[in-house]
């Protein structure tokens, strides 16, 4: 009989329908996979990972930017509320506002976000488009540890999509969601079970390397 690793706390910062904070979810019924989720914050009150979080019976909060008199206080009760969780990890899937100071302070180096695009070309909110409108051939999307700029954190993963003739814009960012659901899931695990290091620009999954 094989011990399962230690599950690492995961919390999801989501503000739509949540598919890819489903696949996490389900990657983690495994219990080898080395993470589970712990909490679902949104923005939105209806947002659909809200749904989802209480299907698989995982707490929620809300933390809307309304409800509060600045960006500022926000930012402040969005990182509060994250550490009532006490997360290991936390995953921004389909997040759609940048983190404060107060969260990166408290959580960073362990904020994980992703974009439809293999950056660094394509950042911002308009990736999908952009690399059409940019005529590349290949595009994809990346996993990033999150830091104060726009998509411009250290990178952990990526995974390349074709650019077909024919494509729009929602049809390759169809493909491209479907593959950016398995390469979260895929390296949320990894990051759970085997660690990462960060120097510079480079992020390494698993043990650091020794020199002697």
């Amino acid at each position: 009989m094989t011990n399962a690793p230690r599950s690492r706390r995961v919390v999801v910062l989501a503000s739509g329908a949540g598919s890819t904070m489903r696949a996490v979810i389900e990657a983690a019924r495994d219990e080898a996979y080395g993470a589970r989720v712990v909490g679902v914050i949104t923005d939105k009150d209806d947002a659909g990972a809200l749904d989802i979080a209480r299907e698989a019976g995982i707490p929620t909060a809300v933390v809307r930017l309304e409800d509060f008199e600045s960006r500022a206080l926000w930012d402040e009760a969005l990182a509060r509320t994250l550490a009532t969780f006490d997360p290991e990890l936390v995953l921004l899937a389909g997040f759609m506002r940048l983190l404060g100071e107060p969260s990166l302070a408290r959580f960073g180096g362990r904020i994980l976000n992703t974009h439809p695009a293999l950056l660094p070309a394509y950042p911002g909110a308009h990736g999908v488009r952009d690399a059409l409108a940019g005529g590349a051939k290949v595009t994809g999307c990346t996993v990033i540890l999150v830091d104060a700029g726009v998509d411009t954190g250290p990178i952990v993963a990526q995974a390349a999509v074709e650019v077909l003739d024919d494509d729009t814009e929602s049809t390759l960012h169809e493909r491209i969601k479907e593959v950016e659901r398995g390469l979260v899931s895929r390296t949320l695990g990894r990051m759970a079970r085997e660690g990462w290091t960060v120097s510079g620009r480079s992020v390494r999954l698993g043990a650091p390397i020794r020199t002697p």
